[in-house]
């Protein structure tokens, strides 16, 4: 008989915050094998959006933010944890969101990634809701 052994909620959030990250990096690192995504890049555009530091940095915050929270899910209290993994996942959730509303065409790549990257922001905010009280 195989042991089940149960694994702590705070593992499980970090772990699928690991997986959401991935998924974004790869969805962006295969993005560039595109070369209509290249030669925009190059000329400081991406459809609408000029690329400048202040883009830049507004972006690698918001990457950095599920990056900390791999971590903040092993650490930070229960009661605070939870809330934090609720109110940072529907954050993220609407970020993935507005890509929606970006103009073009979406590729089956990019769009798999992002069901996949829906699939772990829910998973993050249920198993926050769901965070397993303390039995008196």
């Amino acid at each position: 008989m195989l042991e089940d052994v149960k694994i702590n909620v705070k593992i499980k959030l970090s772990l699928s915050w690991v997986a959401l990250v991935f998924f974004y990096l790869y969805n962006d690192v295969i993005s560039f094998f595109r070369q209509d995504i290249i030669e925009e890049v190059l000329t400081g555009e991406m459809g609408s959006i000029q690329i400048t530091q202040t883009f830049l940095f507004g972006v690698a915050i918001l990457m950095a933010i599920p990056i900390f929270m791999i971590f903040l899910s092993l650490v930070l209290p229960a009661k605070v944890n939870r809330w934090v993994n609720i109110i940072v996942g529907i954050f993220h959730a609407v970020v993935l969101a507005t890509t929606f509303l970006v103009p073009g065409e979406t590729w089956a790549h990019y769009a798999l990634y992002m069901i996949f990257e829906a699939v772990f922001i829910v998973l993050i905010v249920w198993h926050a809701w769901k965070w397993p009280k303390q039995e008196s």
